[in-house]
């Protein structure tokens, strides 16, 4: 028979039972997340009980990081069915505020990244990493975690956390989950299940074509001829459009006209009415 994982949904409440473990002399590590529960986040869980006693899963809908014309009013809610998969995981608490408790009546303060937020998905997003520094900012200080866990699939998302993280002194330390890939290759993501049966065959084509570019740079092609070509093998294979292909600097994000040290490729990429994210690291030969 499997547990059954509590569920708080206010600050003090949370903070009640946190106390109480801490009195216990237990470590706190926090999985924060958007819900709709797939088993790329699931892994996270499971990695995170390596270095904390009890483990804290959030379920927020964080409207803040939707820009206009997103797909905000649409995003999967499901807690019932994540609080069932949770169940078979070392988590033991869900945090599952709304939105008036995570943004009460008056709330007017933002925590703005410069610099490595602002490219890349922070151009494209305007808003976007404001949005995510605020409520990731917001639940660290409401758990107080020894430790929290982020996915490698928003990779400048973990970077961006790690920054201001480090910068505002936040008494907590930031791990980064392995990018899980589904059978096909496709990274897995909770937007995965708005393709259909045919864009999702084409959706397998990211990951080749980001190994391609991994390969090339390593043998010495040019960086930028690099992404040019695997922009256009994306198009090829059925991808209605590219946000962008690029190699950068693997901390600051800073774009790479060479390979002298290990770097890391970025892309996005639109198939249908989905826009995918897919991440790759790229070791020095």
């Amino acid at each position: 028979m499997s547990k059954s994982i509590p569920v708080v949904r206010s600050v003090q409440a949370l903070r009640n039972v946190v106390k109480g473990w801490r009195e216990e002399g237990h470590s706190v590590g926090l999985v924060p997340t958007m819900g709709a529960l797939h088993h790329g986040h699931l892994s996270l869980v499971r990695a995170i009980a390596e270095k904390a006693d009890r483990i804290i899963v959030s379920i927020f809908v964080n409207p803040t990081q939707f820009g206009e014309g997103e797909d905000f009013d649409k995003y999967p809610r499901t807690e019932t069915e994540d609080r069932k998969k949770l169940a078979s995981t070392p988590a033991s608490l869900v945090f599952a505020p709304n939105a008036r408790e995570m943004y009460p009546s008056g709330f007017a303060s933002k925590v703005n990244v410069g610099g490595i937020s602002e490219r890349l998905e922070g151009a494209l997003r305007p808003g976007h990493f404001d949005g995510v520094a605020t409520v990731v900012s917001k639940l660290l200080l409401q758990a107080m975690p020894d430790v929290a866990i982020f996915g490698e699939k928003d990779y400048q998302q973990l970077a961006v956390i790690r920054r201001f993280v480090s910068d505002l002194n936040i008494p907590v330390e930031i791990m980064g989950g392995t990018l899980i890939r589904e059978a096909d290759g496709l990274a897995a993501s909770s937007r995965n299940a708005y393709l259909t049966d045919q864009e999702r065959q084409v959706a397998a084509t990211f990951n080749i074509a980001l190994n391609e570019l991994t390969a090339k740079v390593q043998n010495g092609t040019d960086i930028r001829q690099a992404e040019k070509e695997a922009c256009e093998a994306l198009l090829s294979a059925g991808f209605l459009s590219v946000d962008y292909v690029a190699v950068v600097d693997p901390e600051s994000l800073e774009p790479l006209d060479r390979l002298d040290r290990n770097a890391r490729v970025l892309a996005v990429a639109r198939i249908g009415g989905v826009r995918l994210l897919d991440n790759m690291a790229i070791n020095k030969a």
